[in-house]
């Protein structure tokens, strides 16, 4: 908010509390900020008397939610029924990378290579430990097959804990992902930016504080260490932002995304981990500073996230909805 201000835009906060209340303004923020729940409205309710209260319509929204309702395409899809202009990606693109599932699907049609996996609904275990162990050995990972910020993924080492893991992930979702895990893997990730014709960014490297980035690596501990622009080879380098615009192109996504891969420092092997269409945006997250990285300040990054999403919203505006009569 300070950036997109400094830029020149007016701001105003839309808070959502864990109930699904929204409250518009600047009490929202403070509110949020002091994680208290707040006395909002329905979501319709919420925009209508903030397009009543504001100085004139709202232009375009800025998502900044992670994980199920906020990048999963189901605010995507509101804001669409409510003819609002929205940064980053549409309906389809958020649901499929949201879904790990689906989204390795893609990816592998695509030709992009993706860790062997195994996924199961949680009602079918423990039936699916035979595939898990045939498939992916140990280590492994397990993930719920929705969810961002690494919650409920585990690294298992042994039946005992791939058990455990897989309880830990069904509390977030009925379907489970396993995957291999890359032999002592390097975690590489690069920025994507555009709508029709995508540009990638300089490839960074996060070195976790952890056994692997998970959710307190990312946010609790701050020990994770940035390297910026990663240790690469050039070829290296390249092949990593081409097939980051693929993945990007590959499900459909507009204005922007964070492509996360696995480089394997036993064989030199690359393979795409996720794809991110709601990267975070605080003082410590990747996909700002990669863009500075690569010549682009924070506020003309966001001043371009808005043309974007003002242009693919005229795009579709023009689209016929109705058969001509």
């Amino acid at each position: 908010m300070e950036a997109l201000r400094g830029a020149g835009h007016d701001i105003v906060p839309i808070g959502i509390d864990r109930e699904g209340k929204w409250l518009a303004g600047p009490d929202a923020h403070q509110l949020l900020s002091e994680a208290k729940p707040i006395n909002g409205q329905e979501p319709t309710s919420a925009l209508a008397k903030l397009a009543e209260d504001a100085a004139g319509p709202i232009d375009v929204v800025f998502p900044v939610l992670h994980g199920p309702y906020g990048e999963d395409g189901t605010l995507q899809g509101f804001l669409e029924m409510a003819g609002l202009p929205y940064a980053g990606c549409g309906v389809l693109a958020s649901s499929l990378a949201m879904d790990k599932v689906m989204s390795k699907r893609v990816f592998r049609e695509q030709g992009l290579n993706i860790p062997d996996y195994v996924w199961f609904p949680f009602a079918e275990w423990p039936a699916g430990m035979a595939d898990v162990e045939r498939v992916c050995g140990y280590p492994c990972f397990v993930k719920p097959a929705n969810l961002g910020s690494s919650v409920g993924v585990s690294k298992a080492h042994d039946a005992a804990e791939l058990e455990r893991a897989v309880e830990l992930a069904a509390r977030y979702d009925a379907k489970i992902v396993v995957e291999r895990a890359v032999p002592e893997a390097r975690e590489i990730e690069c920025a994507v930016l555009g709508n029709d014709s995508p540009e990638a960014s300089v490839p960074g490297e996060i070195v976790p504080s952890r056994e692997f980035y998970d959710y307190a690596a990312k946010y609790l501990d701050g020990t994770s260490e940035l390297h910026i622009p990663a240790q690469l080879l050039p070829q290296q380098a390249e092949h990593i932002r081409r097939w980051a615009i693929k993945a990007f192109q590959a499900v459909d996504c507009s204005g922007l995304a964070r492509a996360d891969f696995l480089l394997s420092r036993t064989t030199g092997e690359l393979y795409l981990n996720e794809l991110n269409t709601m990267p975070g945006f605080t003082a410590i997250s990747m996909y700002p500073k990669l863009w500075e990285a690569t010549g682009l300040s924070l506020e003309r990054l966001l001043d371009r996230l808005l043309q974007l999403a003002l242009e693919r919203h005229r795009q579709r505006a023009a689209l016929s909805t109705a058969l001509n009569q």
